[in-house]
């Protein structure tokens, strides 16, 4: 049976990386078979424009790219509407501060440090409170990092099966150039906010803002 985050990158077109490694072996749902999940693809009735975004109206399109960013994230709708409306009052433009916001998730930041292989599992130790944030406890996944924020696994963790051999698999692993980390005591910190165009993510969030701006 076909994995429920597999389906969402098939429903969006392309790979929302949701299930950390796999999405980058021949494994891939998606690179096997990019059709719609399901028996409701047709000939004529055209895949692309039940997905929005490879076709259809502007507003399929918006909504079609709200869902991805929601899905990569794992948010719901009213926990997304919080960062877009906080993103729109900055001096600054909506998009960039938007991907910032999401990025500077605790949850986010573990995952780009490489201490998870995936979003969802990232969001699931950090909620076990298996890491620490300048030194305290932490058991909030969307808990907002700021510049200069350490992050680190509790000492009381780093035995867990979740961390097992991580070390290991850091030694080929390079985080992106806002975050820095150290591989052997695997601690992390937040060095600046990324620019959008750091963000190896498949979004056009403009599209995001004119969904909302309707």
């Amino acid at each position: 049976m076909l994995d429920s985050k597999c389906k969402m990158c098939r429903r969006a077109g392309e790979k929302l990386f949701l299930k950390g490694e796999r999405c980058f072996t021949p494994k891939c749902a998606i690179s096997r078979n990019p059709g719609l999940p399901g028996m409701h693809r047709s000939s004529k009735g055209s895949s692309k424009s039940k997905r929005g975004g490879r076709g259809g109206s502007e507003f399929g399109k918006q909504l079609a790219e709200k869902q991805k960013v929601k899905r990569s994230y794992g948010l719901r709708e009213k926990q997304f509407r919080k960062y877009f409306d906080a993103a729109s009052k900055k001096h600054a433009a909506t998009s960039d501060v938007l991907a910032q916001l999401l990025e500077a998730r605790l949850d986010n930041v573990i995952y780009r440090l490489g201490f998870a292989g995936s979003r969802s599992q990232a969001r699931q130790t950090a909620g076990h409170g298996h890491f620490i944030v300048n030194g305290r406890r932490v058991d909030i996944p969307s808990f907002q990092l700021k510049i200069g924020d350490i992050v680190a696994i509790r000492s009381g963790s780093a035995s867990k099966a979740a961390f097992k051999d991580l070390k290991t698999a850091l030694k080929k692993y390079q985080p992106p150039e806002w975050l820095e980390l150290d591989k052997d005591n695997l601690v992390g910190k937040v060095k600046r906010l990324p620019t959008l165009q750091e963000i190896d993510m498949p979004f056009k969030l403009q599209l995001i803002t004119e969904f909302y701006s309707r």
